[in-house]
């Protein structure tokens, strides 16, 4: 399936992917605003992951709904918007797209098990231990590009060979160009 034209891109994929990374980095060159999921999630969530209890879809709903809000929020005032959101399932993907109200294209970051755990057994993160890879992995719903929107890209790439793969499919919108 070809990539629809969409105005939001989520950095996707499991904790330690380098979801934060890379869409801080595709928002930069693009001149657009970046969203991190992680600012969304309501203190129970926070709560909740800080000590190793996996988050339920009721305590995703929500958390999910307001950022799809935000990501639209923002692309209506900028032109394009930039979230990073583990996205993990696919109901969890199509629920942003109909809660954004338009097409989003979701770069996933595919990395093995063995890949993430090292990027993650190296990182400080607020409240994602280490403990939650396991589930994270046995959540995930590897996107497929014959039937969602979504571009796969590996996490062994530098951030800027992604950025760069990502930037030459956005042709779709004509002030993309101008950074390619």
């Amino acid at each position: 399936m070809p990539l629809s034209p969409a105005r939001i891109i989520i950095a996707m994929g499991v904790s330690s992917s380098g979801k934060s990374t890379v869409g801080q980095s595709i928002a930069r060159r693009l001149h657009v605003p970046f969203l991190d999921g992680d600012g969304y999630h309501p203190p129970a969530n926070v709560e909740k992951m800080r000590a190793g209890t996996p988050l339920t879809d009721e305590d995703r709903w929500p958390w999910l709904e307001k950022l799809a809000q935000a990501l639209h929020e923002a692309a209506e005032r900028k032109g394009s918007s930039v979230g990073a959101c583990s996205a993990l399932r696919r109901v969890y993907r199509d629920y942003l797209t109909e809660k954004a109200g338009e097409p989003i294209l979701f770069v996933y970051l595919d990395g093995t098990r063995e890949v993430i755990g090292e990027r993650m057994a190296r990182r400080q993160h607020e409240y994602m231990p280490t403990s939650l890879l396991d589930s994270q992995f046995a959540t995930l719903e590897v996107p497929d590009p014959q039937t969602e929107n979504v571009l796969p890209v590996p996490v062994t790439d530098s951030v800027e060979t992604i950025t760069r793969t990502v930037l030459k499919s956005l042709d779709h919108l004509r002030s993309f160009k101008r950074w390619q």
